[in-house]
């Protein structure tokens, strides 16, 4: 027992006056912010919103823009929820350089990828919503780091031969992915797979804030083909998914073969489970993504899944509008025929490489990452998680 005459020990620093953590933290973010929004003299920029959008972001891009002596125009929907690009917003797109979309249509439109392949830059702002996120850990981490942790993943990749990318975790999960050498080179040729985090690269697709990284499997495997058979197999049990406000408190198992969810099994009868059995069946796999920054909120997975390193999220497009989301989420970011599924302990291999192991991106430990952090301050504090 403490007796009453023991002094307070003193074991950690005061901190600083928070007039200059917060400078110097709002110092750093903008500075990424900036480099990520990387317009050029000249350009013609296009904004693509929607109403809930925080209009601070909107005057922080304009401000950039116009510091560099390029022209701004902002065409707003009624909705982030947009499935397929206006006629009206076309010829604005066309004449477009750089392009800031919080649009849901933006990554699979093919007008959208025409325009890339043509060299046009785009930045998705899903997870840059409220400028009030610069003030935080992950707004302040430098994509640079992002980029490394994700070249230092995908050089876990198998560079020779077929090779299965296999799911499993504590509740069952025995998922399994057939890859092609061809389907990893067109995955991993993208910017992001390459760890190109600012949107300086004809043609890029980038996300801010840059904590949304690459996808372990899409059809960007395919050449963008809709059609193309995936050899996608085995069971999936979840944890939770966005648009369901607590984590499931009964087994929940998707059966795939190919892209599609053939099967759902929920031993319960609780509203949810309902919804789950009444929505998932005959849903396509649309991306399988994966977190890859330390200070991005393990727990926060709205609006697509958290972004945390390691943590999975299983995108499924529904054969028909869910209306459990319709009620849950009203003012989504992305449509209610969408639902991003929820994993957060799997271990992944590609091939006999680990990529993953209970959750935890296998990456962080890599010498090239921890090199990579040590530029930017200590690796340890850099790279470790938050719950």
């Amino acid at each position: 027992m403490t007796s009453p005459l023991t002094p307070t020990l003193r074991t950690m620093p005061a901190p600083l006056p928070q007039g200059v953590e917060d400078l110097r933290h709002a110092a750093e973010s903008f500075d990424h912010f900036a480099r990520v929004m990387a317009i050029r003299p000249g350009e013609r920029v296009l904004l693509l919103t929607d109403p809930r959008l925080d209009p601070r972001v909107v005057h922080a891009i304009e401000g950039i823009a116009r510091a560099r002596g390029a022209s701004t125009r902002v065409f707003m929907e009624a909705t982030s929820q947009v499935l397929e690009i206006p006629p009206a917003a076309r010829p604005l797109l066309e004449e477009a350089d750089f392009v800031v979309s919080t649009w849901f249509c933006s990554v699979l439109s093919p007008f959208c990828i025409a325009l890339r392949k043509r060299g046009q830059r785009w930045v998705k702002i899903t997870y840059f919503r409220d400028f009030d996120l610069l003030s935080t850990p992950q707004g302040r981490f430098p994509p640079e780091l992002v980029g490394a942790i994700i070249r230092a993943t995908a050089a876990r990749f198998p560079t020779e031969g077929a090779f299965d990318v296999t799911f499993r975790d504590p509740r069952g999960t025995d998922l399994t992915l057939g890859f092609t050498q061809p389907m990893r080179e067109a995955l991993l040729a993208g910017n992001r797979w390459r760890g190109q985090m600012l949107a300086d690269e004809p043609g890029c697709y980038v996300h801010y804030l840059p904590a949304h990284g690459p996808n372990l499997w899409d059809r960007t495997a395919h050449g963008n083909d809709p059609e193309a058979p995936v050899a996608l197999r085995g069971v999936l049990r979840l944890q939770g998914a966005v648009g369901f406000p607590e984590p499931f408190d009964a087994p929940v198992s998707c059966t795939f073969e190919g892209d599609t969810i053939v099967d759902v099994s929920v031993p319960s009868d609780a509203p949810w489970a309902r919804a789950l059995r009444a929505d998932l069946p005959g849903a396509r796999l649309i991306e399988l993504g994966c977190g890859f920054a330390p200070k991005a909120p393990r727990g926060a997975v709205y609006p697509a899944g958290s972004n945390a390193p390691g943590a999975l999220h299983f995108g499924v497009d529904l054969r028909a509008p869910s209306e459990w989301l319709r009620r849950t989420l009203p003012h989504w970011e992305e449509p209610p025929v969408h639902v991003d599924l929820v994993v957060h302990d799997a271990t992944v291999h590609a091939g006999r490489a680990l990529l993953i192991e209970s959750g935890e991106l296998q990456a962080l430990h890599d010498p090239a990452v921890h090199r990579a952090a040590s530029v930017y301050g200590d690796p340890l504090e850099l790279l470790a998680g938050i719950p």
